[in-house]
């Protein structure tokens, strides 16, 4: 057998042993008032007969016995040392009507057997029972009252249970009450609970009078009291027994001796698993054929428990047992919704700092976000320094401070890592658990393995004391949730960081210097967003052609990051192709468009405008595919319009039809391209700065006599003002100035 597992010692019963079990059902049972006392006089055991015989409201137990049958009427005489054969009853065993103090310190005529006892040192055994037959019959109606009363209050307070707890939804107010009520009901001095989990019995809840009491927080399966209850299937009476004088001898007290007073079995628990009675009843609780509670009642001094009493607590628990279901249920719902708003809370922490961070190199802050999690837990936080390839594990321990730790660590949490990351129970029965006890750390709990971050592996323990529960399955997951959370975002942190270089080097090449085209002035600026970390997907272009023409592009690729750049340079060498080949700005969209289906794997689509200038006829053939409608500002600002012919976005569908404009520029006449990051930019308070407010913009800027030259610069200044130089998505702004072909340099013949 187990050394942990409970065990039967022997019987107890008359001839084998104590016979404390049988002389307190006596002490119960009897009509006669019993005392013990010893060779100094002093009174040892006292039952309730004795109380009501003797009348007196303060504790029999220790009283000099020679005041309850004084020699004279002054009580108070009573002095010097002890002489059992002055006092005024024979200790033979023959029985003397001698009178006594009684209720209300009246005199009483008693008759009275005294004898000494086969014990340790001088002990001496008394009975006493009035004398008169009146006398006798109150003593018994006030017994049978007595009785009356206790069964009244017990069905009352079994009816209050049932009332008070009855369809109750606050889990809180359903413990409270239920310990409450079983503990005045049964006139008991505390109520104890747990609930069953996976791994064994897990306290939750006592009664007000045992608040402050060291009581175990956990009881796994097969190793405690719960064993018994669970065997028998019903309440079970018990009772500890006293320490032998040999246990105190060896100190501390790991195992004590529990009388089972049905069978008088006497069984070895630790002393850890008890709850802080002497007498006590747990009483299992069945709901579809297991025992999902264990409810334990008791007394701290040795209390008589009647058979009726068990049986009552059996039919309480049956009453509960739906209640109680409910109950854990709930509890592990809560639990597990208390435990997945912590996860998101956390989760924002870690995001909050991935962004300054990309690389985890430091690990305080994740440390910061572990401590809020043990503090969660009721666990303490452990620091490892792992050397796998040593297999030397350093911990950082609480109370004994940097240890090694003797154990595999490898094969402690292999079985247990997925993809790097892993969360490994620490069971009380397991090597670590053991070596950690010896030392006198927590040694209870689970290990968190969050691999490899910023070049080191970062793992640690969390634990609670010896005794504790152990996690449950809710608060695995829940780490092991955590530590994948942390891996992922050190994963795509580290991607992000790489894209955002990439997809930058990649819009360095898009917005590279305008070409120079005779008869066209162009700028153009480009801004990023200061809340997006990523890099957008707005392009611009102007490409020289032959014949004194010239292809401007400005486009904005759906998407962030890489993709979208990689999207966005394609499609520029794409148009610059198109153009070369001298389509129309309609039939370069719709190729471009069957092309861009292709091209991505990923949903990406492109808003476009694509114009030709001839510069030589100031005519401008454009296709605008869903992107904000071009500007044209006529010359000293004396007409603003927008180029209203519209087409489908590009990269979307199939067979859309893309259609071309055609407008006429004379000498001096502006043209200002933009995407959508410039109307939707907000100002503080969300306001958009929209169509209208650059319109009023444009005007204000092109008016009177200031110059082309810093036009769109002085736009990206006044937006930056707009937003607080907050913009939220990239702003890409191009404006040419139409200047036209110089007049042909007169010949010699001129």
């Amino acid at each position: 057998m187990a050394k942990t597992a409970l065990s039967v010692r022997r019987m107890e019963g008359i001839g084998e042993g104590s016979l404390v079990g049988t002389l307190s059902k006596l002490l119960q049972l009897t009509c006669e008032a019993v005392l013990v006392f010893d060779g100094a006089g002093r009174v040892l055991l006292a039952n309730d007969e004795a109380s009501e015989l003797f009348g007196d409201d303060a504790p029999l137990v220790g009283t000099d016995v020679r005041l309850l049958f004084p020699s004279s009427d002054e009580p108070e005489a009573v002095g010097g040392p002890f002489d059992v054969a002055a006092l005024a009853f024979p200790v033979d065993g023959t029985m003397a009507l001698v009178s006594c103090r009684g209720a209300g310190g009246r005199s009483a005529t008693v008759r009275v057997r005294c004898d000494s006892v086969n014990a340790p040192g001088e002990t001496y055994l008394l009975t006493a029972l009035a004398a008169t037959p009146e006398s006798r019959q109150d003593r018994e109606g006030q017994r049978a009252f007595e009785d009356l009363r206790r069964a009244n209050h017990r069905l009352s307070g079994t009816l209050k249970i049932v009332l008070d707890t009855l369809d109750s939804s606050d889990l809180a107010t359903l413990f409270e009450r239920m310990l409450e009520e079983l503990t005045d009901t049964m006139e008991a001095d505390g109520t104890i609970v747990y609930l069953a989990e996976a791994d064994g019995f897990h306290l939750r809840g006592v009664s007000s009078g045992l608040m402050g009491e060291k009581i175990a927080r956990f009881m796994p399966f097969g190793r405690s009291v719960e064993r018994l209850a669970i065997r028998e299937g019903r309440a079970v009476r018990l009772r500890v027994c006293a320490p032998s004088a040999e246990a105190l001898r060896q100190g501390r007290l790991t195992t004590r001796e529990v009388v089972n007073e049905d069978t008088h079995e006497v069984l070895r628990m630790r002393s850890s698993m008890l709850p802080p009675f002497t007498s006590f009843v747990p009483v299992p609780v069945w709901f579809g054929g297991h025992v999902i509670s264990i409810i334990e009642v008791g007394w701290r001094r040795m209390h008589p428990i009647d058979k009726e009493d068990a049986r009552l607590l059996d039919s309480v628990a049956h009453y509960l047992s739906v209640q109680l279901a409910g109950t854990f249920t709930t509890l592990r719902a809560q639990r597990a919704e208390r435990l997945a708003a912590l996860g998101t809370e956390l989760r924002e922490e870690l995001l909050a700092q991935a962004s300054q961070d990309p690389v985890p190199r430091d690990p305080e802050p994740l440390r910061d976000v572990m401590r809020e999690v043990a503090d969660e837990l009721d666990a303490a936080l452990v620091a490892l320094q792992v050397n796998s390839q040593q297999r030397v594990v350093v911990a950082t321990l609480p109370l004994t401070g940097t240890q090694e730790l003797p154990v595999d660590f490898e094969a402690l949490v292999g079985a247990h890592l997925s993809d790097g990351v892993g969360v490994a129970p620490v069971p009380p029965d397991c090597e670590l658990s053991a070596h950690l006890r010896s030392l006198g750390e927590p040694c209870v709990g689970a290990i968190v393995d969050m691999g490899t971050l910023g070049g080191r592996r970062f793992c640690a323990l969390l634990l609670r004391p010896d005794g504790a529960e152990p996690f449950d399955d809710i608060e695995l997951d829940f780490l092991r949730e955590l530590a994948e959370d942390v891996r992922d975002l050190a994963r795509g942190a580290m991607a992000r960081e790489q894209d955002k270089r990439i997809s930058q080097a990649l819009q360095t090449g898009m917005r590279n210097e305008l070409q120079e085209v005779v008869g066209l002035s162009p700028q153009a600026v480009y801004s990023s967003a200061t809340k997006a970390a990523s890099v957008g997907g707005d392009f611009y272009d102007l490409i020289r052609l032959p014949d004194h023409r010239a292809c401007v592009i400005m486009g904005d690729v759906s998407g962030k990051g890489v993709e979208a750049a990689s999207v966005s340079a394609a499609v520029k060498t794409a148009l610059g192709a198109y153009a070369w080949e001298g389509l129309a700005p309609a039939r370069m969209v719709r190729s471009l468009n069957e092309f861009l289906l292709g091209f991505s794997r990923l949903e990406t689509f492109a808003t476009l405008f694509v114009g030709v200038i001839d510069v030589g006829s100031g005519t401008l053939r454009y296709c605008s595919a869903g992107h904000p409608p071009a500007i044209l500002i006529r010359a000293d600002a004396s007409e603003i319009s927008n180029l209203e012919v519209q087409s489908g976005v590009v990269g979307a569908f199939h067979d859309i039809s893309y259609q071309d404009g055609v407008v006429r520029l004379e000498r001096g006449d502006a043209l200002l391209l933009y995407t959508d990051g410039t109307t939707e930019a907000r100002d503080p308070s969300g306001a958009f700065f929209g169509e209208e407010g650059l319109r009023d913009m444009v005007m204000r800027e092109s008016a009177g006599d200031r110059s082309f030259e810093g036009f769109v610069d002085r736009l990206l200044a006044t937006l930056d003002e707009f937003t607080g130089h907050d913009l939220e998505d990239d702003v890409a702004m191009m404006a040419l100035l139409y200047e036209g072909l110089p007049a042909p340099a007169p010949s010699a013949a001129d």
